[in-house]
């Protein structure tokens, strides 16, 4: 029930309450004052609608590429795992629980940068590549424990694709919704509403006592849940919205056996 209602209240929010309540003052004061007309709904439908679902559709992508390239890492830093098994002969027993240290490393400086600001990216970004760099040093030192050149070839690619994912995903983190669709969303969510109290104490005639606001509190209610829905969604890594992508970094570690 609980996590019903945090749902909920992802997409109905102060904004909700603020821009229903002028919506209705707008409707209210059109129908004191006779102040009617009939505005077609295309308008609303074009203005706000189709950009919002729009950047819904972009933001669900970046989403999913995001867990794409995520698994990515993921994977090939398990592969390097198997190769310490398997493409040794009678490896130190620490080099196993050496490479689950690096990795757990990487996956937490990743967790790391992308849960926190942009602004704060250059510095979390000298840490991610850090980690990579003892990677790539682990790498070297299996060679001295017998990984053939191939294999050791091998890895070392495992690495490079494992960095090409994190660029990935770093440039989904950097780059969002158009700034300027997003204020050009934000702008009208707010204003048409208000503008169509006109539209609503014209339709409100037909409507039976007591449902005279219904209309503008649908309307009001609709669009910014659309709008917070996509403003959840711009954002994947920010850990707050109940479509993020999380960082199990612990239980992948548990896991590499």
């Amino acid at each position: 029930m609980l996590k019903i209602i945090r749902r909920i209240g992802l997409i109905i929010n102060y904004k909700t309450f603020v821009i229903t309540f002028l919506s209705l003052i707008s409707s209210y004061g059109c129908r004191y004052f006779d102040f009617t007309a009939n505005f077609p709904l295309t308008l609303i439908a074009t203005a706000i609608v189709f950009p919002i679902v729009f950047s819904i559709g972009g933001a669900y992508k970046r989403r999913e590429n995001a867990l794409d390239e995520y698994g990515s890492i993921k994977a090939h830093g398990r592969a390097l795992y198997f190769a310490t098994i398997h493409w040794l002969e009678n490896p130190p027993i620490t080099l196993k629980e050496d490479l689950k240290v690096h990795l757990q490393g990487l996956l937490n400086a990743c967790k790391h940068m992308f849960t926190k600001p942009v602004a704060e990216l250059e510095n979390y970004e000298k840490e991610v590549y850090r980690n990579f760099t003892e990677l790539s040093s682990f790498i070297k030192e299996m060679r001295k424990h017998g990984l053939p050149s191939g294999e050791a070839s091998r890895s070392n690619q495992f690495l490079s694709k494992m960095m090409i994912s994190f660029e990935k995903i770093k440039h989904i983190y950097q780059y969002r919704t158009p700034r300027t669709l997003r204020t050009y969303s934000d702008i009208f969510i707010i204003i048409l509403p208000i503008l169509y109290g006109p539209y609503f104490a014209y339709k409100a005639k037909e409507y039976a006592v007591g449902l005279e606001f219904a209309m503008p509190i649908l309307y009001s209610v609709i669009l910014v849940a659309l709008d917070n829905i996509q403003s959840h969604l711009e954002n994947p890594f920010d850990q707050q919205g109940e479509d993020d992508v999380n960082f199990n970094v612990e239980k992948f570690i548990s896991n590499l056996e």
